[in-house]
Parts: C-alpha cells; sequence; structure tokens
C-alpha cells in the first residue's frame, strides 16, 4: 500500500488536468501493454498530473511512457511514480529508471516528484543520484520506503549538494520539501546528508521518521545541517534515537527556526533529560506563534518536564492545536494534564491525544545517564572540509563527477 503524503500545494492541479491510474494493479511490460493509455495521455490539452502509482511497470514499457511524457513537457507540474515496481527484478528497476527520469529532466515546469514505496536499495541508486543532480526544477521530492541503507542515503545526500548547486546556477529555488523516512539512513548517511541539506536554503520542510539515525548523527545533521535551514516549517524526526545529547542540540537551535508549523519527535526516546532541555527552550524568550503542531509521544518525559510545557503552551505557543504527549510518564489524572486541557478550552481550540499508554515510573528508579551519551559517529568528517571538496569536484569535472563521488564514498566505512 502507497505511503500518503499530503503536501497541501497550490499549483493549478484539478481532476480535469490529471491523469490517473493509482492503485490500478496494471502491469505494463510490453508498449502494446500501455499502448491505450499513451493515447489517453495524448488527448490532454494541459496536463497538469500524472499519478501511476500502484501499477507496475517493465523497461519496454517505460520506454514508451517516456516518450509520451515529453509531448506534455510544458505543462506538467507533479509526477507520482510511487510503488511502481512490484514483482519487478532489480534488473528491471534501474533499467526502467534510464528511461523515465531523463525524460522527467525535460519536463520544464516539474515541481513534485514522488518516487516512494519502490525497492530501489544501492542496485538502483546510479540512475537516481544522477538525476537528482540536474533536477533544477523540482522543488518537492518524496523518497520513502525505498530501501537505500546509509551508503545510498550518503550518495544522494552528496546528489542533493550538486542539486543545490545546479539549482543556484540556474536561478531556480532550492528544494523546499525533502521528505525521506523508513530508509535506514542511519548514521552512516549522515555528513553528506547535512552537507546536502544545509545548502538548499529555501527546505521548509523535512521528514526523516523511521531511519534508525541515532544520538550522535541527530546532533551533527541538527546542529551542522538543518539548524543553517532557517526556514523550516515542519521538522519531522519521528522514530528516531535522540536521546538527551539530541535533544540539547534540537533545542539550541529551536531559534533558528522562527516559522516552525510543526515539531514531530513522537517515538524518538527523548529521555527526561532531553524532553526537559526541550520544552525550556519552547518556554523561552519570545512567544513561537507559528507553532502549531507538537508531537512528544513516548519520550520518557515526566512530571518536571510537563510543568514547564504546560508555561509553554500558556505564555509562547498561544496557536498550539495538536499536542500529543501519550505514551510519557506522569499521571493521567497529573493536574498538569487538566491545565493544559483548561488552556485549550478557553482558547476554544487545540487538542491533547488521548492518554492510554502512560508509562509508570517506579519510585526507587534512578535518572541514569544515557547509554547513548558516548554514541559517535564512525567517521565523523569536518563538513565544511566535505562540502569544500565536493565544491571542488564540481568545479573541476562538472556534471561526471557523480561517479567520483560515488567512489569517494566507497572508500568510507559506512555502518
Amino acid at each position: 500500500m502507497a505511503t500518503v503524503h499530503h503536501l497541501n500545494l497550490d499549483l493549478g492541479i484539478t481532476p480535469e488536468n490529471t491523469y490517473s491510474l493509482a492503485g490500478k494493479q496494471i502491469k505494463f511490460d510490453s508498449s502494446a501493454d500501455i499502448e491505450q493509455y499513451v493515447k489517453e495521455l495524448d488527448l490532454f490539452k494541459d496536463l497538469k498530473k500524472i499519478d501511476f502509482s500502484g501499477n507496475t511497470i517493465g523497461i519496454e514499457a517505460s520506454k514508451t511512457l517516456s516518450e509520451a511524457l515529453l509531448k506534455h513537457k510544458d505543462t506538467i507540474v507533479e509526477i507520482n511514480f510511487s510503488d511502481l515496481y512490484t514483482g519487478r527484478l532489480n534488473t528491471e528497476i534501474p533499467q526502467s529508471l534510464e528511461y523515465l527520469l531523463p525524460s522527467l529532466l525535460q519536463l520544464t515546469n516539474l515541481k513534485v516528484v514522488n518516487l516512494s514505496d519502490n525497492a530501489f536499495g544501492l542496485q538502483t541508486i546510479d540512475p537516481i543520484e544522477a538525476y537528482l543532480a540536474k533536477a533544477v526544477t523540482i522543488e518537492h521530492l518524496i523518497l520513502s520506503n525505498n530501501g537505500m541503507g546509509p551508503f545510498a542515503g550518503a550518495r544522494i545526500g552528496g546528489s542533493l549538494f550538486k542539486l543545490a548547486t545546479a539549482k543556484k546556477a540556474a536561478g531556480k529555488s532550492s528544494l523546499k520539501t525533502f521528505i525521506c523516512g523508513r530508509n535506514r539512513l542511519e548514521n552512516g548517511s549522515i555528513n553528506y546528508l547535512a552537507v546536502g541539506l544545509r545548502n538548499h536554503k529555501d527546505l521548509e520542510k523535512i521528514r526523516l521518521y523511521q531511519n534508525g539515525i541515532r544520538p550522535a548523527g541527530i546532533s551533527k545533521l541538527i546542529e551542522q545541517g538543518l539548524a543553517s535551514n532557517k526556514k523550516l516549517k515542519v521538522v519531522d524526526l519521528q522514530d528516531n534515537t535522540i536521546t538527551t545529547p539530541g535533544a540539547v542540540k534540537l533545542a539550541d537551535s529551536l531559534g533558528n527556526w522562527p516559522e516552525l508549523v510543526e515539531l514531530n519527535l513522537n517515538d524518538c526516546l527523548l529521555k527526561n533529560k532531553g524532553s526537559l532541555n526541550l520544552v525550556e527552550s519552547l518556554n523561552a524568550g519570545a512567544p513561537k506563534t507559528s507553532i502549531t503542531t507538537l508531537r512528544l509521544q513516548y519520550n520518557e518525559l515526566e512530571e518536571d518536564s510537563l510543568k514547564v510545557l504546560v508555561e509553554a503552551v500558556k505564555e509562547k505557543l498561544p496557536n498550539l492545536k495538536v499536542l500529543e504527549l501519550n505514551g510519557n510518564r506522569f499521571e493521567e489524572d497529573s493536574e498538569f494534564v487538566e491545565q493544559i486541557n483548561e488552556v485549550f478550552e478557553e482558547r476554544g481550540y487545540g487538542e491533547l491525544d488521548e492518554l492510554d499508554e502512560l508509562e509508570e515510573l517506579d519510585s526507587d528508579e534512578e535518572d541514569e545517564d544515557d547509554e547513548d551519551e558516548d554514541d559517535q559517529l564512525e567517521d565523523d568528517l569536518d563538513l565544511n572540509e566535505l562540502e569544500a571538496n565536493l565544491a571542488g569536484k564540481l568545479e573541476e569535472h562538472g556534471d561526471s563527477n557523480v561517479d567520483e563521488i560515488a567512489d569517494e564514498l566507497s572508500k568510507t566505512h559506512i555502518k
């Protein structure tokens, strides 16, 4: 089943200018298999969106579709090719992409590309990497549940840096959305990913949920990466391991995101010390008027952090509408829970999630130091040197440097 991402963009897309075969489970092998659908495409005069998600396409049909796309190269703004390779061999997928992705580069107004829920992995990274490095028109990229792993993730990061450079040279705005969840990015991708993302100065939405990133990786990603993205509105790190060290870096960076609307830290094991750092940061300084959604489930947040959070909700988060706290360590009938509900009731908006899975804190349980405080990156590269190195390769070799970056990565031990 395809992953659903709602971007809420106004791109002039309507049912009338959309061609969708979403979820039809059609098997396109030969050119003949896809011929009738290509003819339907040809009938459109102002085609803006194509959605082939939930079908499966082979090499020959990909060639035919790639040619059909070019007939609408000046009108298409969104392509959804998610869940497009069910049952395909890992030798078929890269050959299909070698037809489809170069065609996407010729779509002069393409803004949104969704390639989620395809089993790309490392064996298909070459055509994706080559495409991303040149896709100067796209502003919203969705790459979730692709089985990448840290090595492929690092190569995506390198291609994002190259894309940022190409966009700047072409006078185009940088990426505004990057969604890359459920890809096992882990700590091994962070050096290149942080460098790639921080160069997209217009980035507004980042979702990196369920990637197995640990505290050292989160800390570096935030401090040396996302802290530079001053226009961020959505930060989603759900289901990675942040603990206290990562939470401290996150708390320190909140001031860098004055337009932040949503912060999703559900299932991130902030620990109580980390939770306290975060809520104290929310409660400091001027009101955070843009924040409407705060997700803090399953983080071992305790009563002392909850008390500070109440103050923040009252004084610093006047527009908060969604607050999620289930799975933490306080009593459901806590006076602070009651106070939060009272604030929401007085405002006439705001909702606290159902607190039906709260943890019990043993009275004799000590607040032990985080096991992950000594977590370290296997290759803790100097990111300024890495960026200078990548920029030098671009200047020296131009478009031919993708293979060189891949060779460089292959020498790096990524766990």
